[in-house]
């Protein structure tokens, strides 16, 4: 899959919440993971993120929204039940992207939210919990951007393999530009 995403929380007050979607964004193959404003013991993160994400994906701490920024191209998609949010199966991935997902009381402020490129929303009949939530964006992600098989028309297993890739003869750009050239004389 090309591009990259990390995930994050803002103002997280549950070690267990933030070690659980560390622990799952490591297993989807984040790129980084975060917190903005966070409000928890970082030493209890461990009872939940028993893959120990911080020692192996680069994991950012901002204090406070001035603080936080992203690598250049990456677009901050929030995660919020709003009505004017964007359902998350009718949502196209950015190839580069951060995750947010807010805290476990309030949600995410509407200060991130104006910071945010788009809000999406699962389309759940209430709000579940920022694990989960962070959990099913990623899955999301992996299979719409993934290289999968398609899904069989009836249940069960996939009846085709894996389309291989296609690419098109190599472009030379010199020749383009002599050709371009020959064609203007």
């Amino acid at each position: 899959m090309k591009g990259y995403f990390g995930i994050g929380i803002e103002g997280p007050s549950k070690a267990v919440n933030v070690g659980t979607l560390f622990r799952t964004a490591h297993a989807f193959g984040a790129s980084f993971v975060f917190t903005v404003r966070a409000q928890y013991n970082p030493r209890d993160v461990g009872a939940s993120d028993t893959s120990d994400t911080p020692g192996a994906v680069p994991t950012y701490h901002f204090a406070d929204l001035p603080a936080f920024h992203l690598p250049l191209g990456c677009r901050l998609v929030g995660v919020e039940i709003t009505d004017d949010a964007i359902d998350l199966p009718s949502f196209r991935h950015p190839r580069q992207a951060a995750y947010i997902v807010g805290s476990e009381r309030e949600g995410l402020s509407p200060e991130m939210q104006m910071l945010c490129d788009y809000v999406v929303k699962i389309p759940t009949r209430f709000s579940v919990n920022l694990g989960v939530a962070g959990a099913l964006i990623m899955y999301d992600r992996l299979v719409t951007l993934g290289r999968h098989a398609p899904r069989p028309v009836r249940e069960g297993a996939p009846t085709e393999p894996v389309p291989l890739p296609v690419f098109g003869d190599p472009i030379y750009r010199r020749k383009q530009r002599r050709r371009a050239k020959e064609g203007q004389a």
